[in-house]
This record gives structure tokens, C-alpha cells and sequence, in this order.
């Protein structure tokens, strides 16, 4: 391979001129002889068997041209690239620019990434918000250990809040069901602003068996354009009303829930998870906002398809996550009233915090000199490391690049809490 040209076009797009040799050629053209022998058949010999020399005299000699360009050409532009030393971010459109037997030369005009200024990134400055975990957070989460403790019975008085309502319902807007209006034995927790403001109140007060219309308006923002701000009825079925009854909170209920024998004891133990959940907490929230202010100081122009890649990425994130729940992506647009683009437009603001905070990140690693040591990277891999997987297993699916970018990220973002907390 030879690098012929290296320019660039704009802030973000190269264009390469990359030549290769005969001898490279020569061996793409023997690969793809041996690709497409099996389908040619010359006079005097099997199918399949014809040498390369007589089938490129019946059909000319640049019968394999096209397929052994396509099986040269990607090991001589992995090489280019990287002699080049750039990242391309997109496919690279490809021209022949000369051809013959002796090799070729083609051109590739790609798009790569950026590099940005992050000027004023050591005078980014975020105050962390620390908050104390009180009694009531305590007792409240004690509170909810006790709900998942709960036992449910049925009960023969009317609906009250909190109780769990078995209940048939379809809803029509000017008399006319609409998509994802019925349901059939469904338990609605009362109280817990599951459904739309004012559905659960009406329930409150009807006895199991009772038929009775819910009257509710959608929200002017609600999700669904043809539902927001109508007017709709519900008919509903009340088929059995539940109560859940809490455990007493004393030492038997610490002894059941817990490995404690007081309940004392499990509040000392659910205080320091709260406060260390709490610690967690500030410091995302911390990190987070100087991620905010660092994307603001990128002002540089950017690729579009590197934002729509990312979008990409947290739509399949987010498709995976809901088929965990059985749902799958296309139900949960139906279910949302809410088209593919619409959808993906949802996740843009992220999509761009996160491309530019990326490419800021591995600015100030260059402008601070970064680097990772392959003894920091062995000790990455042996933190990595657990009962199940031995630090072998780990490095033949995380190789040791991508482990030393994630060292130089964490220095760099180290780095940026000290600046950010002066």
C-alpha cells in the first residue's frame, strides 16, 4: 500500500489517494479466481477445474478485475487510515482512479473525527449538593420494606386508597374505542398515579361487582396526539377489591426482612445504605453537570452522523431493555402513539451531550499529556477480574486499546472534578 495523498477537506473530512501494488492486486485477483472457479465451465474441463490463464482468454483479462479490486482494496485502506492517522466515524466513499494489470489506485473521501477546542475547561466550577439522609428517609424505606412484606386479602368494602382494584375497562373518546383502551383483570394500585389524573379517584368508593363509567380528560401533553386534551369514558368493571396489610415494624419483622435480630440494628444497617446510595448519587449528579458544562465548550462543527450513530446506540439500548420486559419496540411506539423519527428525535439532546463531551474528553487528554502504562492496564484487567472469569477470558473480548482509553478517560475526568471543586 501506498499513501499517495492525505488532505483535508474540511474541519471533519479527508481525502485519501491510496495505491496498490501488483503484487497486491495480483493476490486479490488469485482470491477471487478461486471465489468464482466453481461456477465457470470451459470446454475440455470439469466445472470448476478451468485454470485462471484460459478463463481470462476466453472472457478477457479483466474477468476478475471487480472482485479482486473489492477483496484488495479494505487491508490497503485499514493500513491507509492508519497511516494517516485518522479516525474515520462513517463509511468512506470509494473511486477507482486507475486501474491495470500492474495494481491500482483509488480514492477515499471519509468522514472523521473531530478534533475540538475545549478552551476555559479549567475553569469550569460546580458546587456538589450534599444532603443529609434523615429519620423520615429511614422510616420511609423501612416503610417500603414492609410493603414487599405485605399480605394481600380480600376484602368486601368499598375501594379506598392504597388498596390494589382487580378491574375490566375499555375508554372511547366521542363514543369510539381507541387503541390501547381496554384491558381486561387488571390490578390498579390506587393512589399510585398509575393512570390518568383522575381515573383512580373514581374507582374509590365502588364495591367488587359494581359497573360504573369513569369520565377523564388526557392531558393537553399527553403522548398520543389524538388522545391530548379529549374527553374520554371508560367503562369499568370492579371485580374484586384487595388490601395489603402491613407486618408490624418491631424486632420480628427486622428478623424476617433482614439478617438482624432488632429492629434497631436493620435501621443502623438501611441508614448507612441510604447514605451511601445518597454519596452515589451527589456524586453523578456532580459529574454530570460538569459533563454539562464541559459540552458547552465545544463549539466546533461536528458530523452529523456521529450524532445519529450515537442515537443509534441508545435506541437499541433502549429496545433491549424494554424486550426485558416483553415488550417489544414497535408495541411500544403503538402503545405511545409515537413514530420512529419522533422517537429517535426523543434521544438527540443526549446523543449530542455525548458525542461532545466524548471528543472533549480526548482533547484535554492530549492537551494534558495522558497516557496509560501497560502496568496500569495490567492492573485494570486484574481489577476486571472475578471468580468466573480470569483476566485471559477478559482480554480476548476487551482488548488492551480499549482499556487504555478507559484509564486516560478516568484520569481525564479526575481531573476535572479536582478543577471543578476548587
Amino acid at each position: 500500500m501506498e499513501l499517495k495523498k492525505n488532505e483535508r477537506i474540511n474541519g471533519y473530512t479527508v481525502e485519501l489517494e491510496i495505491g496498490v501494488s501488483k503484487e497486491e492486486f495480483e493476490a486479490g485477483l488469485e482470491q477471487a479466481y478461486r471465489k468464482n472457479v466453481g461456477q465457470i465451465q470451459i470446454p475440455g474441463f470439469r466445472k470448476g477445474k478451468a485454470p485462471r490463464k484460459m478463463i481470462e482468454k476466453m472472457y478477457g483479462a479483466t474477468v476478475f478485475y471487480e472482485d479482486g479490486v473489492n477483496l484488495a482494496y479494505p487491508a490497503a485502506y485499514e493500513a491507509a487510515i492508519e497511516a494517516a492517522g485518522i479516525i474515520p466515524v462513517d463509511q468512506a466513499e470509494l473511486d477507482i482512479v486507475d486501474l491495470s494489470a500492474d495494481g491500482f489506485t483509488f480514492k477515499a473521501t471519509v468522514t472523521v473525527r473531530p478534533e475540538v477546542s475545549v478552551d476555559g475547561y479549567k475553569d469550569i466550577r460546580v458546587e456538589k449538593h450534599q444532603h443529609e439522609i434523615g429519620d423520615e428517609a429511614v422510616e420511609e424505606e423501612i416503610r417500603r420494606m414492609a410493603e414487599r412484606s405485605a399480605r394481600i386479602e380480600t376484602v368486601e368494602r368499598e375501594a379506598q386508597s392504597g388498596d390494589l382494584a382487580n378491574i375490566d375497562y375499555e375508554g372511547s373518546v366521542d363514543g369510539v374505542p381507541f387503541d390501547g383502551g381496554k384491558a381486561e383483570g387488571y390490578d390498579l394500585k390506587l393512589g399510585s398515579g398509575t393512570f390518568i389524573p383522575g381515573f383512580e379517584d373514581q374507582i374509590i368508593g365502588h364495591k367488587a361487582g359494581d359497573e360504573f363509567d369513569v369520565k377523564v380528560t388526557f392531558p393537553e401533553e399527553y403522548h398520543s396526539e389524538e388522545l391530548a386534551g379529549k374527553e374520554a369514558v371508560f367503562k369499568t368493571v370492579l371485580h374484586e377489591v384487595k388490601e395489603s396489610i402491613l407486618p408490624e415494624i418491631d424486632d420480628e419483622f427486622a428478623k424476617d426482612v433482614s439478617e438482624y435480630d432488632t429492629i434497631e440494628e436493620l435501621r443502623k444497617e438501611t441508614r448507612e445504605n441510604l447514605e451511601k446510595a445518597n454519596e452515589a448519587h451527589v456524586e453523578q449528579a456532580f459529574e454530570s453537570e460538569i459533563f454539562e458544562k464541559v459540552a458547552e465548550l465545544v463549539k466546533d462543527e461536528i458530523p452529523e452522523v456521529m450524532f445519529n450513530n450515537t442515537i443509534d446506540n441508545l435506541v437499541q439500548d433502549f429496545a433491549y431493555r424494554m424486550s426485558m420486559q416483553g415488550i417489544g419496540l414497535e408495541q411500544y411506539m403503538q402503545m405511545t402513539g409515537t413514530t420512529m423519527e419522533q422517537f429517535r428525535e426523543n434521544f438527540r439532546d443526549r446523543a449530542v451531550q455525548q458525542v461532545k463531551v466524548g471528543l472533549a474528553l480526548e482533547a484535554i487528554a492530549k492537551l494534558e499529556g495522558f497516557d496509560a502504562t501497560e502496568e496500569e492496564v495490567d492492573a485494570e484487567y486484574e481489577k476486571l477480574a472475578t471468580e468466573q472469569m480470569t483476566v485471559e477470558q477478559i482480554k480476548t473480548y476487551l482488548n488492551a486499546a480499549s482499556v487504555k482509553q478507559d484509564i486516560i478517560t478516568e484520569k481525564v475526568i479526575n481531573l476535572l472534578k479536582e478543577v471543578a471543586a476548587q
